[in-house]
């Protein structure tokens, strides 16, 4: 079941990407999904979106220390290939590539996840901070050849300010 994303954000979908319904391994929660054609031996490369209000305390590298938990708990083994903190002090960002094995249908495959952890000041209320994530997956085959679509994805993603903020609306 899809969910809501804590702040209003807008963004735009690479061509070749179609939007989807959030599901499988590790949609819980996801507020969009979107899937590329062709699939890699029945696997659909994806990006998915999702977001919270994380207690003040909690530093992006601990949600992104969650995720992999979360991950693990599904997939079994995922290592953390690589992990980088971005952006700036007055907007932090955390990437991870995470790398693991799922059953998908009734077939193995070797995959590849992309995460970007974005925070994002809500447009309703300045003293409120969000973080969104945006997680690319795909096979360990087709990772590379979509991630450049996945980064125009995220150099996209904004807060939606036709919002007002008395209207409570959002994504």
């Amino acid at each position: 079941m899809p969910t809501t994303l804590p702040v209003p954000i807008e963004f735009r979908l690479p061509e070749k990407w179609l939007p989807a319904r959030p599901e499988g391994l590790d949609s819980q929660g996801v507020a969009f999904a979107a899937v590329h054609a062709p699939a890699d031996a029945g696997f659909a490369a994806n990006i998915t979106i999702d977001g919270e209000f994380p207690p003040e305390d909690v530093t992006l590298a601990e949600l992104a220390d969650r995720s992999v938990e979360r991950l693990r708990e599904r997939a079994g083994s995922v290592v953390v290939a690589d992990r980088r903190e971005v952006g700036s002090v007055e907007a932090p960002a955390l990437t991870q590539r995470l790398i693991f094995s799922a059953v998908v249908g009734e077939t193995r495959h070797d995959l590849v996840q992309s995460q970007v952890y974005l925070s994002v000041v809500d447009v309703r209320d300045a003293r409120e901070r969000a973080v969104i994530r945006l997680a690319l997956t795909a096979t360990s085959a087709q990772h590379d050849a979509v991630l450049e679509d996945f980064q125009d994805f995220v150099r996209s993603v904004r807060p939606d300010t036709s919002v007002r903020p008395d209207t409570g609306a959002g994504a």
